[in-house]
């Protein structure tokens, strides 16, 4: 007899949690074998609310919280990686890629794993400034999160490019919401996973999988969103999410290199605003006085 494949179920994550999209929609991608690669749940409009909301109280908490411990939080991510490699390297290829390439992917996302977490706690050191003023004054620029961004991930890069997009975001002292590659959806829920058991606070990171013509339009035009980040979007649509953005004034932010491979700090400024404070210098006066 015949025996039926019990497909998984991927769901959402959102708030530290895994929920079924309120719509109750799914999809079934197919693998490169041609077979399902399982129930892939569709993102509504409520999912990406709920991922606002839980992106913002998330915040509150997780933009002062001591670089440092970032870090470790960043460090133990790609900890985790590592041990589930095998678990991802057979995702990857389920869904198109070659052994070769599959490693290869998984190596790059410990790496970018451990490269952010590593500059948790030096960003603000290298690109922070104490200005030069005419008087009796310091003047410091430091970089503060932007807020809560909303991320596209690379549709072609399951697992690494997704990483290369998240980790700068998080880094930084921001919140995030995640649109995973909709033809490649089965690292996403996967490294959702990992997030859950990292000691990443629930809320940093959320991660929707669906439609992108149907969920684009509405992160251009929530207004708690501060800022979005994508790589690999065409040319009218990045100029339709630019138009549709005005009416917040997010910031928009398109990668042109491969965030798979991309290891560079000024990434996460792209997710930063300077912050400049001015503090008295006490000097002597006439009188004897300090001011």
């Amino acid at each position: 007899m015949n025996r039926l494949e019990i497909l998984k179920t991927y769901k959402l994550y959102i708030n530290g949690k895994f929920p079924r999209s309120e719509s109750g929609r799914y999809y079934t991608p197919e693998g490169a074998d041609g077979k399902a690669l399982g129930n892939i749940c569709q993102s509504s409009r409520k999912d990406l609310r709920e991922s606002v909301r839980a992106a913002r109280s998330a915040l509150g908490t997780w933009a002062p919280r001591a670089a440092f411990n970032r870090s470790q939080i960043l460090y133990r991510i790609g900890e985790m990686l590592e041990g589930r490699r095998a678990q991802f390297e057979t995702e990857l290829k389920r869904q198109g890629s070659s052994a070769a390439s599959a490693s290869k992917e998984v190596e790059n996302a410990i790496d970018l794993a451990v490269y952010y977490a590593g500059w948790c706690d030096k960003y603000q050191q290298v690109f922070s400034a104490v200005n030069p003023v005419s008087t009796s004054h310091f003047n410091f620029s430091v970089y503060e999160p932007v807020g809560v961004v909303a991320a596209i991930a690379p549709e072609q890069s399951a697992l690494a490019g997704l990483l290369g997009t998240i980790l700068p975001i998080i880094a930084g002292g921001n919140t995030c919401i995640t649109l995973a590659s909709n033809s490649k959806p089965l690292s996403a829920i996967t490294l959702a996973e990992v997030l859950a058991t990292s000691d990443l606070p629930g809320g940093v990171v959320n991660i929707l999988t669906g439609d992108r013509k149907e969920l684009l339009p509405v992160f251009a035009t929530h207004m708690d969103i501060n800022a979005l980040v994508a790589s690999d979007l065409s040319t009218t649509r990045v100029a339709e999410l630019k138009q549709a953005s005005t009416h917040n004034l997010k910031r928009i932010v398109i990668h042109q290199s491969d965030l798979s491979k991309q290891e560079d700090p000024y990434v996460i400024l792209k997710t930063q605003e300077i912050k400049t404070t001015w503090h008295p210098i006490e000097t002597s006066i006439a009188g004897g006085g300090k001011y």
